[in-house]
C-alpha cells in the first residue's frame, strides 16, 4: 500500500513538472499571468451543462421559442462566468511570509502575502496545500496575510511545496486555479517527551564541585545591565517606567550549578528519536526554570547559556540532528 502511495506521489510530481512547470521554489514575487491560470468546469458546472443539453433537445423537439431563449440566456451566463473566474486570479502577486517553528504533531502556520494591485475586489479565493484549505477575500489595492495551518508528522524542515490558489466565483460553475511553489519552509522541532523525568543535576561547567550559585527564581540578588538573551520576565519594568536604563533582575539559588543535557548519558536502549524527544523536553523545562544549561550532542556542544536565543539554538540543533546533509534550508 505504501509503495502504491509513493508511486502515485512520484507520478503526480512528474505531471506537475510537465503540465505546470513545477519544480524548485520560485523566485518572488510570484505573479499570476495569463499562462499560469487554468479553467475547467466544476461538478456543478458539468451538471449544469447536461441540464442545458436536455433543455436544448426538448426545445428543438417541441419547437419552443422560449426554451431556446432560456437555454441561450443560461449558456451565456455560464460562459461569462469563465471570464470572471479567470480575471479573479489574473494579476495577483504572492510572496512567502515568516513561518514560526513548531513541534512535531502541531500545525505549521505558513503565511502567504497575497497582493491585489487592481482597483476591484477579489472575492471567494482559496489557498490549498498539504490537504488544508484557507478561504479569503482581497480588498481593492490591498495585501492580505493568509495563514495555512498544515499538519506536521516528523521533525526537520517542512517545505510548503505545491500550493494551489483557486476560485469558483461568481456562480460556482467554473473553477479557475494556478499551481505555485513558494519559497517557504517551516522548521519542525522534535515532539517533547510527555512526563519526562526531572532535569539531570550534573554540572555543565568545567571544574565545578559542590553546589554553585546560579541564575534562578528563588532569592533576589540585585540588578545588572540587560542582555539580549535575558528573559522578559526578569526585566526590571518598574525601574524602566521611572525613566531608568533597561536592567535585568538577578536571582540566586545554590542548586547544582549549570545543567548538562547529554546525549550519551541517556539510556542505551533509546533510539535517536526518543533521545531527541527527551532532550527537547529537558530544554524547554530548563528554559522555563531559568536555568543555565548546555546541550551535548554527538556532533556539537551548545552552551552553557540561558535565554530565548539559547533555547532556540538548542531546539534547532535537535530538529536538524542527522538531517543537515540531507536538506537545505529555505525561509523560516
Amino acid at each position: 500500500m505504501q509503495t502504491r502511495q509513493s508511486g502515485a506521489a512520484t507520478w503526480r510530481r512528474a505531471a506537475d513538472r510537465w503540465l505546470f512547470r513545477i519544480g524548485a521554489p520560485e523566485p518572488e514575487p510570484i505573479r499570476l499571468g495569463h499562462r499560469r491560470i487554468y479553467v475547467l468546469p466544476t461538478a456543478a458546472g458539468l451538471g449544469f451543462a447536461v441540464a442545458l443539453m436536455v433543455m436544448l433537445l426538448a426545445s428543438i423537439n417541441y419547437n419552443l421559442s422560449l426554451g431556446y431563449g432560456l437555454v441561450f440566456l443560461l449558456g451565456g451566463t455560464a460562459t461569462a462566468s469563465i471570464v470572471h473566474a479567470f480575471r479573479n486570479l489574473l494579476g495577483l502577486s504572492i510572496r512567502a511570509g515568516r513561518c514560526t517553528p513548531t513541534f512535531a504533531g502541531d500545525a505549521a502556520g505558513f503565511r502567504l502575502l497575497v497582493d491585489n494591485a487592481r482597483k476591484s475586489r477579489r472575492p471567494a479565493l482559496r489557498l490549498r496545500a498539504h490537504g488544508e484549505v484557507s478561504p479569503f477575500t482581497l480588498a481593492p489595492e490591498q495585501e492580505t496575510d493568509v495563514l495555512l495551518a498544515c499538519p506536521t508528522h516528523a521533525r526537520g524542515p517542512l517545505p510548503l511545496g505545491r500550493t494551489v490558489i483557486e476560485t469558483d466565483w461568481p456562480i460556482g460553475l467554473i473553477r479557475a486555479w494556478s499551481v505555485l511553489v513558494p519559497d517557504a519552509t517551516c522548521l519542525v522541532y522534535p515532539a517533547p517527551e510527555t512526563d519526562a523525568p526531572p532535569l539531570p543535576e550534573r554540572g555543565a561547567g568545567e571544574g565545578q564541585t559542590g553546589p554553585q550559585p546560579r541564575a534562578g527564581d528563588d532569592d533576589f540578588a540585585g540588578l545588572r545591565a540587560h542582555r539580549r538573551a535575558d528573559s522578559p520576565r526578569h526585566i526590571a519594568w518598574k525601574a524602566l517606567a521611572r525613566g531608568g536604563p533597561l536592567l535585568t533582575k538577578q536571582y540566586a539559588a545554590a542548586q547544582g550549578g549549570d545543567v548538562l543535557l547529554d546525549w550519551s548519558a541517556l539510556p542505551p536502549e533509546f533510539d535517536d528519536e526518543r533521545r531527541l524527544s527527551r532532550l527537547t523536553a529537558w530544554t524547554l523545562r530548563a528554559d522555563q526554570e531559568g536555568r543555565r544549561y548546555a546541550l551535548q550532542l554527538p556532533d556539537a556542544l551548545l552552551g552553557p547559556d540561558h535565554g530565548a536565543e539559547h533555547r532556540d539554538r538548542c531546539l534547532r540543533a535537535l530538529a536538524l540532528f542527522g538531517l543537515r546533509n540531507e536538506t537545505s534550508g529555505g525561509r523560516r
